[in-house]
Parts: structure tokens; sequence; C-alpha cells
């Protein structure tokens, strides 16, 4: 699998992670090229990686086995228009799509019958810890074995069986990081305030959520069992969580989720 020759169509932060999560699951450089419309990016991903470069989308089209969309939901269509008036071959090949909102109705809009997986990277792919979401349209077995293959080295891989349930990854691991990320940084200014510096407190706070994160895929325990074990009727940590309890935290993360899977929808009808 190794053999197919995977072009990148934008050089972001998500591209970027999916790259170095290839690498390290050992698939070829030589077989990786990324397409972009301005040079900085292009020159940091070829120090980095040594992978191959274009600022032409057609090139890297024409030259790839598997196109992989890595830029902005809003520039879709018009990255679609120019590769299918430059590179009509394209819609030939395997595409895969990293951007959030657009369904696959929306592709073949623009593409015509492709064959096109939806996927749904999160941040921490970077270090081989994320998760992805993947739905697939008109696929062969073999290329879900190659998408699969293509992100094994970001982690986890969920495939789905619905369109609808990209939304619902968006909310519980797409945008999932940023809310850890949100209740880390809180816990961090507090540990400051008790007199922590900002090193040890950012080390102490991160080690906690790696350790507690690492023991609840280690268990088969409920969130909530492992919970309850760390907080005795009366202690401190009792106190802790029920200070969360009376604020709502429930409801809150709920209507947060919530949001993120109204906003990909939204963007799904507007763009």
């Amino acid at each position: 699998m190794n053999d197919n020759r995977v072009a990148f169509i934008g050089a972001g932060n998500m591209a970027r992670c999916v790259i170095a999560a290839m690498l390290k699951a050992g698939y070829p450089k030589e077989n990786i090229m990324a397409a972009n419309r301005s040079q900085p990016k292009l020159t940091e991903l070829a120090a980095d990686f040594g992978i191959q470069t274009s600022l032409s989308n057609a090139t890297a089209a024409n030259w790839a086995d598997v196109i992989v969309f890595a830029v902005k939901p809003q520039m879709m269509q018009d990255v679609c228009a120019q590769l299918l008036a430059e590179a009509p071959e394209c819609v030939e090949k395997l595409l895969v799509t990293l951007a959030a909102g657009l369904p696959v109705s929306r592709y073949e809009e623009w593409l015509g019958q492709i064959r096109l997986v939806r996927a749904m990277p999160n941040t921490p792919s970077l270090v081989g810890l994320g998760v992805t979401g993947l739905y697939p349209s008109r696929c062969s077995n073999y290329e879900k074995a190659f998408v699969d293959h293509l992100f094994s080295g970001t982690g986890m891989n969920v495939w789905l069986e619905a369109e609808q349930q990209i939304n619902h990854v968006i909310a519980v691991t797409g945008s999932a990081p940023a809310y850890f990320f949100y209740f880390m940084q809180a816990m961090q200014q507090k540990a400051e305030q008790l007199g922590f510096s900002a090193a040890d407190a950012k080390a102490m706070v991160a080690q906690t959520a790696l350790g507690a994160a690492t023991m609840a895929l280690q268990s088969p325990q409920s969130f909530a069992e492992l919970r309850a074990q760390v907080t005795s009727k009366g202690g401190t940590t009792h106190e802790a969580v029920s200070s969360f309890h009376a604020a709502g935290l429930e409801e809150m993360v709920a209507t947060a989720m919530q949001a993120a899977i109204d906003r990909a929808e939204e963007m799904a009808k507007h763009i």
C-alpha cells in the first residue's frame, strides 16, 4: 500500500499532522507531495519532512494516485473547479477530504460521481494519539483499507455508518482537544495563583491529564466508576466535584458539543 502516491492539496496544520503521522508509521517520503498557493508552508514541510512540494494543485493532482483535500471549507469549491479544469483525471482517483461541514453531495455537485472518503482527524494525530472519523462513499474494500492505513499513524480510526456522524465526531473528538486545553488552562491559572511557577503548573496539570487518560484507556471501568474511586464522601475531591455539578458542568459540556454540531450543519448549508 505504500506504493500509492499521495498528494495533499493544502499545507496547513492538519495536512502537517497527517503527513507527520504517515512518515512516523513508515510511509515513504518520496510518495508524498504537498501543494499550496504560497511557498513558505511548502518550504517548511520540505525542510521538516523531505517530501515533494508544488505551487500547482494540478501538478500534484496529476502526479498522485490519491488526493487529500486539506484546504478550508470555504475554499473547496474553487479548488475543485480548478482541478476539474486543469487536472480532469482527478475525478477518477480516490479522493479524501479533511474539510468539516461539507457533505459528499456537495463534492458531487462540483466533481460528479467520485470515490470519496470524508476524514475528520484531530490535532493529537500529530503525536500519534489522535482519533479520526472516516466515512466512505463509493469506495472499494481496498480503498477503505488504504485510507485506514493512511491514517494508522495518527492513532485510532473510527469508520462511520452514516455521514451525519461526521458532525458528531467533530463534537466528540475533532473540537475536543480545545475543550481539554481550556480546562487545563483554567487549572494552570489557579495553580499559579497558589504560588506555583508557570512551568511547574503546566507540567503538573498536563501530567495529571495524561495519567488520568491513560488510566481510563487501560481500565474496563466507566468514567463514572473511575471518578468514584477517587471521590471519598466528605473529602476534598468530593467537594471539588460537587462544585462542578452545582455549576452545571454536564449541561455546559453537552451544550458546547451541540453547538459544534450545529455549526458544522450550518457550514454545510452556507458554503
